[in-house]
């Protein structure tokens, strides 16, 4: 009981610091309790292995499988999939890639040999040790990933990231901050990507689902053309995956979210049902 009572004075800075948005944060709380108790409800009968979306078309997977000395890799198996899935794009081409938490510096190796000859990689961790990985095509920077004044001086030292992978801390203030701060500088098109995102009540997954909200924004009082808010002129979408969020920018920001009719015959009912839900009614 005493962990509830140590939420209440972080409820009760979230309701004074956005009324509006803790309402409506709450009035989704039984939609929540409602998603776990259906997600306990299913049952497949079908077993898969655990390697069944994983195959020798993908790079990353063959590499891993077949890296079996040298510098240490640690990633779920699953992960390669989704790697695959959003950075198969980036092969080839000239692209800078970050990644948060280096460890025994085996990923770097992958990254560079995933993406090719013109892809420069990017570490950061908080352990000096990491420095020995640093070479020609690999650029290593030493800070913590929770602190804003280091994100600051590492931006003012590069060019730009297209692929932000973060394998670092697993709190809350460690991938929150690293996203804030670095979301803006990734580049157009580019990919934001947050691995060990573990446990049903995560907070940080909580902070991305409140980035789904705001990917879901919508003027319901112009119905079929709705402008576009400065967060979704930013994200084109945000996926989750096990313990993985997923979002990937724009390349070119859209000017604004239309439903546009095609034909000429129309049921002259419509009018009827275009009604703002009343949970939305509070939203703006």
């Amino acid at each position: 009981m005493t962990k509830y009572f140590q939420a209440l004075p972080r409820l009760m800075k979230a309701f004074a610091k956005n009324p509006v948005t803790f309402v409506n944060s709450v009035n989704g709380v039984s939609s929540s309790c409602d998603a776990r108790n259906f997600a306990k409800s299913l049952s497949n009968s079908v077993k898969g292995d655990s390697n069944s979306e994983l195959s020798a078309e993908n790079p990353l997977w063959s590499y891993f499988q077949n890296h079996k000395e040298g510098r240490g890799i640690w990633k779920w198996e699953h992960y390669f999939d989704v790697y695959h899935r959003h950075f198969a794009r980036f092969i080839g081409e000239k692209v800078n890639v970050l990644e948060i938490g280096i460890y025994s510096g085996g990923s770097l190796e992958m990254w560079r040999s995933y993406f090719g000859d013109k892809c420069h990689v990017f570490g950061v961790d908080i352990e000096n040790a990491c420095k020995v990985y640093e070479n020609s095509d690999i650029s290593i920077s030493i800070g913590d990933q929770s602190d804003r004044s280091f994100w600051t001086t590492f931006k003012n030292g590069t060019d730009g990231i297209d692929i932000l992978i973060d394998d670092g801390g697993d709190g809350l203030e460690h991938q929150q901050i690293t996203l804030e701060e670095m979301l803006p500088y990734i580049r157009p098109g580019g990919v934001y990507l947050c691995e060990d995102v573990h446990g049903r009540f995560n907070r940080f997954a909580a902070f991305a689902a409140g980035l789904v909200s705001e990917l879901n924004d919508i003027n319901f009082f112009r119905p079929g053309d709705s402008s576009v808010s400065e967060f979704q002129s930013i994200a084109h979408s945000i996926h989750f995956y096990p313990y993985v969020v997923v979002i990937e920018k724009h390349r070119v920001p859209p000017a604004a979210l239309r439903a546009i009719r095609h034909g000429t015959e129309w049921q002259p009912f419509l009018g009827n049902h275009w009604v703002v839900p009343p949970e939305l009614q509070i939203n703006r």
